[in-house]
């Protein structure tokens, strides 16, 4: 069973930082790829940021600049680093993994954690 826990999120101010970790239970390796989604008040759940097993990384356009994603496999470890923080990347985040097993694939979610930025 895999588990995702979350921590890092908070209250900022607009203009600030904060970064998000995920560790994971296990190994990351076995994963295709890892990731950050964010879902504001009323809103659809959103991708963010991509990291695959190569170390490919993907960013949607509206935090590009600001926001980085890396891993650190020996702490089996996902961070999101979030500069410039706006009132609207105000959301809850959370964390995936994406494994493929023999042509299934099965996604991973962590609990989310709750980042509130401030005007």
């Amino acid at each position: 069973q895999v588990q995702l826990v979350e921590s890092g999120g908070g209250l900022v101010q607009a203009g600030k930082s904060l970064t998000l970790s995920c560790a994971a239970s296990g190994s990351i390796f076995r994963f295709t790829a890892m990731g950050w989604y964010r879902q504001a008040p009323g809103k659809q759940r959103e991708l963010v940021a991509t990291i695959s097993s190569a170390g490919a990384k993907n960013l949607v356009d509206s935090v590009k600049g600001r926001f980085t994603i890396s891993a650190d496999n020996a702490k089996n470890t996902v961070y999101l680093q979030m500069n410039s923080l706006k009132p609207e990347d105000t959301a809850v985040y959370y964390c995936n993994a994406r494994e493929r097993d023999r042509g299934a694939t099965l996604d991973y979610w962590g609990q989310g954690t709750q980042v509130t930025v401030s005007s």
